[in-house]
């Protein structure tokens, strides 16, 4: 399956919670918040100032690589 930038945080951690490394890598530790799961990542990288392009490029491959 490939990440999307729409796409759920919660989607993403229902997937594979490994995958949340990358969201601590750009500062969102707050990822059992319930709010934080039904943000998209494309709203995640807005309010924590960064590339969306890169995070998902960076979860695509981890996932490819699974």
């Amino acid at each position: 399956m490939k990440i999307t930038k729409d796409m759920l945080i919660g989607e993403v951690l229902d997937m594979d919670t490994s995958a949340a490394e990358y969201f601590f890598a750009i500062g969102m530790h707050c990822l059992g918040c319930p709010a934080s799961r039904g943000e998209s990542i494309e709203q995640a990288c807005a309010v924590h100032g960064t590339d969306c392009d890169d995070l998902i490029e960076k979860l695509n491959q981890h996932f490819a690589d699974k």
